[in-house]
């Protein structure tokens, strides 16, 4: 099921709700109803979800490239040590590179697969592919291959959620599970040193709080510069795909202009070989007949010579 289920969204997109009925209607015959309403249910991609899963069955090596340069860019983003290093503009820049080079891809794509509006298109197919960016290889990132709608890249609060937790915090975030109380009155005041680990326990809650925060932040900066960048490719690409469409137009109707013409020539040549055949077979037909005539008058002559008769 699992495959059937890949091999619908790697068919063109006009082949997809024939075959996705045909196989709900081939489990249902073979005796698997729940199984074929499952089927009967996926729903067929929007057009940039489908570019982008094309991206990602048939292009797996460029496509697996942004994610890796996704992780990679995630990891350093939660590190302030590495932030804004060298290596961590060094990260940004690939994952720029390779996000850019599946847009030339898909519109490509768009293009082979006969789809208009390029440049809105590859608007969507950009966020789409800045989103997956964003989740990497995440346990909960989207299902690439099997997307049926264009995604949005994730927002603040869920830039936080994605960026790894350091040692540190995953400390912090213990020290802050709420544990059993005594009942009222039973409590006792805490001692000096307990009040003091415990307010330093909150002050270091609270930077670590700031610190991704401040994290969170920069990504999500990241994520618009980027975004805005890669919009930018893709609205270049597309300019550019459109103005290659435009000559493909122009050098086709030229073709057909200069075919028309060569058949006109040919079929004009073709009429000329017609007639120069029926004029050579007239010609020797003349031939024949003066050849004849002249035959004839030899014969003519010998008669009127042994009669002795004057041939004037």
């Amino acid at each position: 099921m699992e495959d059937e289920v890949d091999a619908l969204f790697k068919l063109p997109l006009g082949e997809f709700t024939p075959a996705r009925n045909a196989l709900a209607a081939r489990l249902k015959k073979a005796g698997q109803r729940a199984m074929a309403d499952a089927a009967k249910a996926v729903p067929k991609p929007s057009v940039a979800a489908w570019v982008v899963n094309q991206l990602y069955w048939r292009h797996r090596g460029s496509f697996d490239r942004l994610i890796e340069a996704g992780d990679r860019f995630r990891q350093v983003q939660s590190a302030p040590q590495t932030r804004n290093s060298a290596g961590g503009r060094e990260h940004l820049e690939a994952r720029r590179e390779a996000q850019a080079a599946l847009v030339r891809i898909a519109a490509d794509v768009l293009r082979d697969g006969g789809y208009s509006g390029a440049r809105d298109m590859l608007r969507r197919v950009t966020s789409t592919l800045e989103a997956l960016a964003t989740y990497g290889s995440l346990p909960d990132a989207p299902r690439a291959g099997r997307l049926t709608a264009e995604l949005e890249p994730p927002g603040f609060d869920m830039v936080t959620v994605l960026l790894p937790m350091s040692g540190e915090t995953r400390r912090e975030a213990a020290e802050t599970r709420p544990v059993a109380t005594r009942p009222v009155g039973a409590e006792r005041a805490p001692k000096p040193a307990r009040r003091k680990d415990a307010l330093d326990a909150a002050v270091r809650r609270e930077e670590e709080r700031r610190r991704l925060a401040a994290a969170a932040k920069a990504a999500v900066r990241e994520a618009e510069r980027t975004l805005r960048s890669a919009r930018a490719q893709a609205d270049r690409t597309a300019a550019t795909s459109e103005t290659a469409a435009t000559h493909a137009k122009q050098s086709e109707r030229r073709r057909a202009k200069i075919e028309k013409e060569f058949a006109r020539v040919v079929a004009e040549a073709d009429a000329a070989r017609e007639r120069l055949r029926e004029t050579e077979a007239n010609a020797q037909r003349v031939a024949e007949v003066a050849e004849s005539a002249e035959r004839a008058l030899e014969l003519a002559r010998g008669r009127l010579e042994q009669l002795g008769v004057n041939k004037d």
